[in-house]
């Protein structure tokens, strides 16, 4: 009985805690769902909120972009409304461009009508007095013409006679003065040995017969060398000799050279004269280029650029009263350099610029002016340090002395120049007279080169075919000539001789 009592009360008291525990259960899950229900509610107002404030935020979104839409579309009429302004006010400015074009083509069309219409005035009038000229001449216009060309032609009759006239009477001068003309080639003869030395080139000759050959057919061949070298040529009775007469040494040495080279060939005529003058040309060129290199390399500077050391190389064929130019430079600089050297002072200045201060006599027959601004010139132009052109620049006290160097650079040029027989002042006035006939003569337009030869006696001009004519070159010699006249002091006469040559040139193919 007992175990049964204690086995119903196990049994109810399980029971019960089924019971118990189901509706604990049964609590804890409305608790559960009451808690799910509020936190679900939470989450909706939260979510409603958070809907709300989006579509705010997008709605104030909206609202700024379309007042900023509104704002471009204000913003575009405008601007399409002040482009079609402009667009406006240009078709009003192209309106008024077009009917001004109109009004000034019609100006032109009428002053052109009226031009011509002058035109027509004048021919008649022209025409007119034409007529009314030849009725008060009595001669047509043909005639009139005729005439006028019969007084040029006598006009210049007479002036071959005043020219013969004139030669008759100095002719006639020249028997009464008879003593003073032996007395001036004594001079003359007193003072050719030493000019000869300076002004001709005697060339040797295998035998008498190529003097002939030299001379060519109607003297053809000496006349073309003559014109291409600007050189004299001298055949005289001199047994197998000839003599090459110029002032310029280049020229000259040009000449000597082609003369040897036509003489070694044996073929001589007016195409291989023209062949070998131009192989001498180069020839010399070369020459000048060493002997300026070999002056430098003398006196140890090895720094000009080389259009100084080729300008230098042309004083080996200048003189200057007779003495060569390059050779004086040279002394000059051994000597600036010794005397610098014993004065502390700087040897390389003073020995360049006693090399470089005869350089503008290297220009000086094809360049006006006085050499020592040509130098200067010359030596600024190709870099030369200032203080060695300030150094050479008053070696003739043209410029006060800048420096040391420069007292030494013009003692070295003095001491050089006044060696006993160094130079001979009628020398250079010779070479002067002959520079001044060639200056003169190329100053006039049209006029290519010109050459004074036989000792100034004669000035040879070439000209451009295509500027002087025949007639123009009767006028040119004429006005030379008087030009010469004023400006120059000779003995004697001066032929001026005006040579007009046209050469055609094709080739076959």
């Amino acid at each position: 009985m007992v175990l049964e009592n204690a086995f119903l009360t196990i049994f109810e008291a399980i029971i019960f805690g089924l019971i118990l525990g189901y509706f604990l259960r049964e609590i804890l899950a409305k608790k559960q769902a009451q808690s799910l229900e509020s936190k679900v509610k939470k989450i909706l107002e939260e979510s409603k909120k958070k809907a709300q404030e989006t579509i705010l935020e997008a709605k104030s979104k909206a609202q700024k972009i379309i007042e900023e839409a509104q704002k471009e579309e204000k913003e575009r009429k405008k601007f399409l409304f002040e482009t079609e302004k402009r667009l406006e006010r240009k078709e009003e400015l192209l309106e008024k461009k077009f009917q001004n074009q109109e009004k000034l083509q019609k100006e032109i069309e009428e002053e052109s009508r009226r031009i011509k219409n002058l035109k027509k005035e004048i021919q008649n009038f022209k025409a007119k007095i034409i007529e009314k000229l030849e009725k008060v001449s009595k001669m047509s216009r043909e005639e009139a013409k005729k005439h006028l060309l019969e007084i040029v032609e006598k006009n210049i009759k007479q002036d071959l006679i005043e020219s013969a006239h004139k030669l008759e009477k100095e002719r006639k001068k020249e028997l009464e003065k008879k003593a003073a003309q032996i007395m001036s080639e004594a001079i003359q003869r007193l003072t050719r040995t030493y000019v000869s030395e300076i002004t001709t080139t005697v060339i040797p000759l295998p035998n008498d017969e190529m003097k002939g050959r030299i001379i060519g057919k109607e003297g053809r061949n000496i006349k073309t060398f003559e014109n291409l070298t600007g050189v004299e040529l001298i055949i005289d009775e001199t047994p197998e000799t000839v003599t090459l007469s110029c002032f310029d040494p280049i020229r000259r040495e040009v000449a000597r050279i082609a003369l040897e080279k036509l003489i070694k060939d044996g073929r001589i005529q007016p195409a291989r004269i023209e062949e070998k003058i131009e192989e001498a040309k180069k020839e010399v060129s070369q020459k000048i280029k060493e002997s300026g290199e070999n002056a430098c390399y003398e006196l140890g500077i090895y720094d000009f650029p080389k259009e100084i050391i080729f300008l230098l190389g042309r004083l080996h064929y200048r003189t200057s009263f007779g003495q060569n130019v390059l050779q004086h430079s040279i002394e000059a600089a051994h000597l600036a350099s010794m005397i610098a050297s014993e004065l502390k002072l700087n040897v390389e200045v003073a020995k360049k610029a006693a090399l470089l201060h005869d350089i503008g006599k290297a220009l000086d027959f094809e360049v006006g002016g006085d050499h020592i601004e040509i130098g200067r010139r010359v030596l600024e132009k190709y870099g030369i340090e200032k203080e060695i052109i300030e150094a050479m620049e008053s070696h003739h006290e043209t410029y006060p002395f800048a420096s040391p160097e420069a007292y030494v650079v013009a003692a070295a040029e003095a001491i050089s120049a006044a060696r006993p027989g160094a130079r001979k002042e009628t020398i250079e006035q010779y070479l002067k007279r002959l520079q001044s006939l060639e200056r003169i003569a190329t100053s006039f337009d049209g006029v290519k080169k010109a050459y004074a030869i036989r000792a100034g006696r004669e000035i040879r001009i070439f000209v451009e075919p295509e500027v002087i004519d025949d007639w123009k070159a009767y006028n040119l010699a004429r006005e030379i000539a008087s030009r010469i006249e004023q400006e120059l002091k000779y003995p004697g006469e001066i032929k001026v001789v005006v040579i007009r040559e046209t050469r055609a040139i094709e080739y076959a193919k």
